[in-house]
């Protein structure tokens, strides 16, 4: 009697799956191609093959549904699923529906989200992150006393489209988010703190261990730096660096 070992099986599917993995590694060249050149194929192959982990948790095995869930990864972060910001995906992810039909939804929302917010040929968010880099090159002491409303009111200052449409509830979550995180990496307050939750807002809440971001997650871990004031600086130039360069694009490499 032939027995398959559980190692055997998924090779077999990782045979399987290798012809679509390459659909979808050109589909996000096409799709996100500034992105897509800064990563590299090794690294936009790990980012898709969580993307198509995630979904097919979701039920999503159809090749439409799972190619929109990638691309909504590009958009809003491979945590899309289960951040704050973007609540409503969430909730249609963890819907009754048969895959397709969450797969329309998930599309409608994500038409209303760009006409909405991002704007026509996405003016809003440019403008959005050149606020932010102004605002990561020069960060203002915040507004309030209180570091949650200060930080609505930079949200609001920095892409007001956005944190309109999220709503004030979910910013705060947001927020607390990024406030545990800071405290956990011993950040300095409250400089620390807004670096990441600016980091959260512009590139997702799951942005410090998100594929598609390399250079955050290499930054936490670089055991180089053991003083965590000068790890928060580092990031901090990072993503001045990397904002800078994606607004204003040269010849020279974007770090990854």
């Amino acid at each position: 009697m032939l027995v398959i070992r559980p190692e055997q099986m998924e090779l077999f599917r990782r045979i399987a799956r290798q012809p679509f993995e390459a659909e979808m590694l050109a589909h996000g060249k096409r799709f996100s191609p500034r992105l897509s050149e800064v990563l590299g194929d090794e690294q936009l192959r790990v980012a898709l093959r969580r993307a198509i982990d995630r979904a097919t948790g979701y039920g999503f095995t159809n090749r439409g549904p799972v190619r929109l869930y990638i691309e909504l990864m590009f958009l809003f972060g491979s945590g899309f699923d289960s951040d704050p910001q973007y609540r409503w995906a969430s909730e249609i992810l963890r819907g009754d529906h048969e895959q397709m039909q969450r797969a329309n939804e998930l599309y409608e929302h994500v038409l209303d989200y760009q006409a909405r917010v991002s704007g026509p040929d996405k003016a809003n968010t440019r403008r959005a992150l050149n606020e932010l880099l102004t605002f990561a090159r020069s960060p203002a002491e915040l507004s309030s006393p209180d570091f949650a409303d200060g930080m609505v009111d930079v949200m609001r200052r920095i892409f007001p489209e956005k944190a309109a449409y999220v709503g004030e509830a979910d910013l705060r979550v947001l927020i607390s988010e990024g406030n545990v995180i800071a405290g956990k990496l011993r950040f300095p307050a409250p400089r620390g703190a807004i670096l990441i939750v600016a980091l959260m807002f512009a590139f997702g809440h799951g942005c410090t261990g998100d594929p598609l971001y390399p250079w955050i997650a290499r930054t936490l871990a670089d055991e180089r730096i053991t003083d965590p004031a000068a790890r928060a600086i580092r990031l901090e130039k990072k993503a001045i660096t990397w904002l800078d360069h994606v607004l204003h694009p040269s010849s020279r490499p974007l770090p990854a």
